[in-house]
């Protein structure tokens, strides 16, 4: 992930953020479900990198497989 994404509980309550930016990753993966593409979050946020994007989308990968998942019947 290089270092682009922090935690720090005094800022945006304690929400994974994209490093000197309030960017949160919820943000980022939100776009992406809505159909973003990479550029066009670039466009939204001009102060991301690609490398940033992807460290975001890395960043949830490894949050995901850490989880436990409860089947819903």
């Amino acid at each position: 992930m290089n270092g682009f994404i922090v935690v720090d509980p005094k800022i945006c309550s304690g929400k994974p953020v994209i490093k000197g930016t309030r960017i949160m990753v919820k943000n980022i993966l939100g776009m992406v479900a809505g159909g973003y593409a990479v550029g066009r979050i670039l466009d939204a946020y001009p102060e991301l990198t690609h490398e940033m994007v992807q460290a975001a989308l890395e960043y949830a990968a490894a949050v995901i497989d850490e989880e436990q998942v409860i089947a819903r019947a």
